[in-house]
């Protein structure tokens, strides 16, 4: 079975405890692994290990699919437009999508309208969208994404979770963090429970 990712006993340490240890997972195309538990039991660390980010105390990841990261924090530059922030975030990678291609991505998320606007003055919820965007332009088919319904309004909420299962009924995978208990799976979802 191919798998996009793998990791094999895991465990970190941050702040002379260890959040996780011995962990195992595998992730195949099509699957979806939500990461839950309280504040502070590791849910972001786990991701950061898994996106690359920061290294393991012990064990180690094997990712065979190129992954796109979306962080807690937006991560967007407030000074420039959305457009900009966007076009931005997606040459990372090294694409360069069409303009039109970036006013369809927006559109997506809800900012038809605020192309041009500076994200100084947008919303805690447009910010995200910003970033969310993202999920929108091509990009790889393995999502690690942490908290990404932080600030999303309900009709939000379930776009984003619309388009989530359609990335995983696509053939892509998504390794999410969040609070928010999913009213949408796809057809091959688990849940890994950190413990505080």
């Amino acid at each position: 079975m191919t798998l996009y990712l793998q990791a094999r006993d895991l465990a970190c340490e941050r702040d002379g405890r260890l959040p996780f240890d011995a962990l195992n997972l595998a992730l195949a195309p099509g699957a979806m692994l939500r990461v839950c538990g309280p504040n502070g039991s590791g849910k972001s660390t786990l991701l950061r290990v898994l996106a690359g980010l920061m290294a393991p105390a012990q064990g180690e990841v094997e990712r065979s699919a190129p992954w796109l990261w979306l962080g807690h924090a937006a991560g967007i530059n407030e000074h420039l437009s959305a457009e900009e922030n966007l076009a931005w975030l997606s040459a990372l990678p090294g694409n360069a999508p069409s303009r039109a291609a970036l006013w369809q991505a927006l559109a997506a998320v809800g900012l038809a309208g605020y192309e041009d606007v500076p994200c100084h003055t947008l919303s805690a919820g447009q910010k995200r969208r910003v970033a969310l965007a993202r999920l929108h332009l091509p990009s790889a088919p393995l999502w690690l994404l942490d908290e990404p319904f932080t600030a999303l309004d309900a009709q939000a909420v379930g776009a984003l979770e619309a388009h989530l299962v359609a990335h995983c009924e696509g053939g892509g995978a998504v390794v999410l963090t969040t609070h928010h208990a999913l009213a949408l799976r796809p057809a091959r979802y688990s849940e890994l429970e950190l413990a505080a």
